[in-house]
């Protein structure tokens, strides 16, 4: 650092001196760690009394603060080393060595550590500490791994990493606002979460169990008995094609391309060619092979293969205004032989209703994958009303659009974090 170059972050609050220099050390001077003692899986029961955090939950359930408790173990006190309230937990054990900076501060005491836990004991603010930790010294932390496919991050390499700390109350300021984004994060997810599961439970509930020939949740004046055809009878099979990743592209082309893999993780029930991103094929003689088989809208893409029973997961196509359009690897396009209102067959076939006729006709152990002939041995149920099968669908497609809004704001606010984070620490 130049004499003339200060140590002080690009982004500060108005209170505090611009020229106030953050105080530099290293890691073991500022603090000192030890380990955490054995509280194994085996240990965890549910008649167990002492409250304990271990080391996977550092990855799955906790963040910067650790102020709820998963765990129990039955392991006796005296085996155990408890929290006082101020340790930053760092994970000593990992997959892949940029997880390392999943710190937390144990902000409860009288809490047991667990094994392949580092304990951080520091004097200064131990979640500024935590925030610090996870914020800026991913990489530090990833230099000093050590091991194959388990990896292991012993503190003693931890000891002569550069940190800068400016004054307790400046600590305290930047906590609290960082603190107020993370429980604007934790609401968003609380709602994300809900959602989701109201929508889980709306799949359930809005169309017929095996059986049955009515669903449990109705709209307003439909009493009628659901129709039942064979899938043969409610669809005409078109071609598919077998490109993989490298002959498409999301930057030229003029044939749209939906490939299993995006059915199975990016895409939703419908698939609308004005929000979703689909990838093109490069090589017009190619899709030109396939001019009897372009999709049209109210057409199904099923995904073939997967490898769980995710196997059958579908799309319904909508939005598309003269582009084209083909189905790709690993998929079986089908067309409608009857009139579906938009939004009804990729709900439908994507609900338990459907899919778990698909879970007893699935082959293959390591890949699962179902095949046209398969298909033909189970079972379309709809309302005969269309303006029902239009209820059904529009109600879906908005529960999806307000999942959207929520995961956007959600992404919004977790990427405002990331950007405080980057500057407001040295």
């Amino acid at each position: 650092m130049s004499e003339n170059e200060k140590n002080v972050p690009k982004r500060r609050f108005k209170e505090f001196d611009k020229n106030d220099d953050w105080e530099q050390s290293i890691i073991g001077k500022t603090g000192y760690f030890y380990y955490g003692k054995s509280a194994p899986k085996w240990s965890v029961t549910k008649d167990s009394k002492t409250p304990c955090v271990r080391y996977g939950e550092l990855y799955t359930k906790h963040t910067e603060k650790i102020d709820r408790i998963y765990s129990y173990t039955n392991i006796p006190r005296k085996n155990l080393k408890f929290s006082t309230g101020k340790e930053v937990l760092v994970p000593r054990v990992g997959e892949d060595p940029l997880d390392f900076a999943n710190c937390s501060w144990l902000s409860i005491s009288d809490v047991a550590i667990g094994e392949m836990i580092s304990v951080y004991n520091t004097e200064q603010n131990p979640l500024f500490t935590a925030y610090m930790f996870n914020a800026l010294l991913k990489y530090e932390f990833a230099k000093r791994v050590e091991g194959g496919n388990v990896s292991n991050l012993y503190y003693v390499y931890l000891e002569d990493i550069p940190v800068s700390f400016p004054s307790i109350d400046e600590q305290e300021k930047i906590t609290t606002f960082l603190t107020n984004i993370s429980n604007l994060i934790t609401l968003h997810q609380r709602k994300l979460e809900k959602m989701k599961a109201l929508k889980k439970a709306y799949l359930t509930e809005m169309f017929p169990a095996e059986g049955e020939c009515k669903p449990k949740l109705r709209f307003a004046g439909f009493t009628d008995d659901w129709e039942q055809c064979k899938f043969e009878n409610a669809f005409t099979h078109l071609q598919n094609n077998s490109f993989s990743r490298a002959q498409l592209s999301y930057e030229k082309g003029e044939v749209l391309n939906v490939h299993y893999g995006d059915i199975l993780v990016e895409y939703g029930e419908c698939l609308d060619v004005n929000d979703d991103v689909i990838p093109l094929i490069e090589n017009k003689d190619l899709s030109d092979k396939y001019l009897n088989s372009f999709i049209e809208n109210g057409d199904i893409i099923i995904a073939d293969a997967a490898e769980d029973e995710i196997v059958g997961k579908c799309c319904e196509i909508k939005g598309l205004q003269g582009e084209k359009m083909i189905s790709g690897l690993h998929t079986i396009p089908c067309r409608p032989s009857m009139k579906f209102a938009t939004g009804y067959l990729g709900y439908y076939m994507n609900s338990y209703a459907y899919h778990d006729q698909l879970l007893p006709l699935m082959q293959g152990t390591k890949v699962s994958s179902i095949s046209k002939s398969a298909l033909t041995n189970t079972f379309i149920c709809y309302p005969r009303s269309i303006e029902e099968q239009e209820k059904i669908g529009a109600y879906f497609i908005e529960l999806d659009n307000l999942i959207t809004l929520h995961q956007r704001k959600l992404d919004k606010l977790q990427n405002i974090k990331k950007a405080y984070l980057n500057e407001m620490f040295i």
